[in-house]
């Protein structure tokens, strides 16, 4: 079994495109949530999200590569060579058949498909771009990553809704830790905002309704949350055995050393109002690790800013550490950059590796009244300096899909 280090790390976020940008702004508490502009949002119960404004594909891709394929698949693929280029590997002298990619997304090609059906019911079905099918679905996004630098190995994307580029970080950690592959590319992706997709979760009323105050509307365990903020965007990581890693010289982020995964077998939307499906994902996490609890310090939660899932999140922390849950340092970084879905995993993965290697734990902004439901420590409005060496990252989806992953700051045998 080989240890696992994080060598590269690519992003693209409501608050900054770019790792060091996204880091910058996560530590000074900086929101990314504002009204919607890219259609008129007026009819909609929520109005607000989690939405990129300066994002330029061809800083990275092809005029023609960006043109054919969807959104989130472009923020794979920027992400990617993001990642790919801070690794400082150096592919030409690289067995490309042992690298592999699983990207993951909650929902795909969600633009593409808003525009294709309003294209075929305005126009017929002679008018559909032959690009609809690649462009909609999830795996193109991990497909043409591989494409683009010749990657031959495992390719897949995984699908666990919220979960998912939790999932693909677990999955393609294990491929790295038994031998199976020497390297591979991590993460999810998603662009979720289309008129359909909001109206569907309005119709949930799963989303925040504070539109007056969007940079206040991602409140996390505060008292007074009224749900999610919906965003976009990715986060990849590059994930080779530590060995390898160390002879050639790279820059290690950090280890990825556990990961552990549950099902509610509740409900389609809801958690377990238990907390055990969640705490189960935590523990085995641990015990993949071989990790005791009491070695933890630091837990990005899922955090969602929703009534029920912030309560249960706490009740499965409590399950899970006992007494000592109010001893540990716990933030949401959802209360800055909004729920990315299927990547949102990834990006908090990239936040919890910066938190263990800088010692510093992000806030959760926006905190301001507490909730008796959520008493632990959540690190409220501005970051703390912690010396840390342990932390856990959790992602819960739709579906009761559950995962943890526990994260080593590198230096330390």
């Amino acid at each position: 079994m080989h240890r696992v280090a994080v060598t590269g790390m690519g992003i693209v976020s409501p608050v900054g495109i770019g790792v060091q940008r996204f880091w910058e702004s996560v530590k000074k508490g900086k929101s990314g949530i504002r009204k919607i502009t890219r259609f008129d949002p007026t009819p909609f119960k929520s109005q607000i999200a989690g939405e990129i404004l300066d994002f330029d594909p061809l800083k990275k891709l092809k005029k023609k590569e960006a043109r054919r394929i969807d959104l989130f698949a472009r923020y794979a693929l920027y992400s990617a060579y993001e990642a790919v280029e801070n690794s400082k590997l150096d592919l030409e002298n690289q067995n490309k058949d042992r690298i592999g990619v699983i990207c993951a997304s909650g929902i795909g090609g969600e633009n593409t498909w808003e525009r294709e059906c309003k294209n075929f019911l305005e126009n017929g079905p002679r008018r559909i771009s032959p690009f609809f099918i690649p462009s909609l679905i999830i795996n193109t996004a991990s497909g043409v990553i591989a494409m683009e630098f010749g990657f031959h190995g495992v390719n897949f994307g995984t699908v666990s809704a919220c979960a998912s580029s939790g999932h693909a970080i677990g999955e393609a950690f294990r491929k790295v830790r038994s031998g199976e592959m020497d390297i591979m590319i991590a993460g999810g992706s998603e662009a979720p905002l289309g008129p359909l997709a909001l109206a569907g979760f309005c119709a949930m009323n799963a989303l925040s309704t504070r539109n007056d105050e969007p940079e206040k509307a991602s409140r996390p365990f505060d008292k007074d949350r009224d749900g999610f903020i919906m965003s976009e965007g990715a986060g990849l990581l590059v994930l080779e055995k530590l060995e390898e890693a160390e002879k050639r010289g790279a820059s290690i982020y950090g280890e990825i050393i556990g990961y552990g995964a549950s099902d509610d077998a509740y409900h389609i939307t809801a958690p377990d109002e238990t907390g055990r499906s969640q705490a189960l994902g935590v523990q085995r996490a641990l015990e993949d690790a071989k990790i005791k609890r009491e070695k933890i310090q630091y837990i990005n939660a899922h955090g969602t800013s929703t009534p029920l899932n912030d309560k249960v999140e706490t009740k499965a922390i409590k399950e899970v550490f006992g007494k000592r849950a109010y001893e540990i340092d716990i933030s949401s970084t959802k209360s800055m950059t909004g729920h990315l879905l299927g990547a949102t995993s990834a990006v908090e993965a990239i936040a919890t590796i910066l938190s263990l290697k800088e010692g510093i734990i992000p806030p959760t902004i926006n905190y301001e009244t507490p909730d008796p439901e959520c008493d632990l420590n959540y690190t409220p409005n501005v970051a703390v300096k912690r010396d840390i060496e342990f932390a856990i990252s959790n992602s819960f989806g739709f579906g009761g899909h559950n995962v943890a992953l526990v994260f080593k700051r590198y230096g330390r045998p």
